[in-house]
């Protein structure tokens, strides 16, 4: 009996692999100052994606003047860690344990949504400045990785 050999494909890990998929959720982004995405997994299985902008079925945020910026952020927009945790509400997804890819890593609002929706585990690329959030998801026991420097997942 022959055995097969199947030729050895550089594949990219699962973190690798659910960045990627966070980078292409940002590009739909509507927000002109910063594009983030946001992709919710459990089990090697998307849960739900957000990306940062505008409430739905509102304008997108406009950031040629400065009605849509308070205290240096943008007023008018969600997080994409927001409206991931918002699109699992809506369509019934438990995301309890679950793992969150995101572009940036998380503010302190979001970090507080993540601690509350049971998220695990949070992988982020981009820094965003904010010890406060770091603490609390140390606090809650949520492991925060940044992409390419932590722990990773195997291939």
């Amino acid at each position: 009996m022959m055995t097969a050999t199947i030729p050895s494909v550089d594949r990219p890990s699962w973190d690798e692999y659910f960045m990627n998929i966070a980078k292409a959720v940002a590009s739909r982004s509507t927000c002109s100052r910063r594009s983030v995405g946001a992709v919710v997994v459990r089990e090697k299985r998307i849960l739900a994606t957000g990306y940062n902008g505008a409430p739905a079925g509102l304008r997108h945020c406009d950031h040629t003047g400065d009605a849509d910026m308070r205290d240096g952020h943008c007023a008018r927009s969600t997080h994409a860690e927001q409206n991931a945790i918002v699109q699992a509400a809506r369509h019934g997804t438990m995301i309890d344990g679950a793992t969150v890819y995101c572009t940036a890593q998380p503010c302190l609002t979001c970090a507080k949504l993540l601690v509350n929706a049971g998220v695990k585990r949070v992988v982020y690329d981009g820094e965003y400045p904010d010890e406060l959030a770091v603490a609390i998801l140390d606090e809650a026991g949520i492991v925060l990785d940044r992409f390419g420097e932590g722990r990773g997942t195997t291939r």
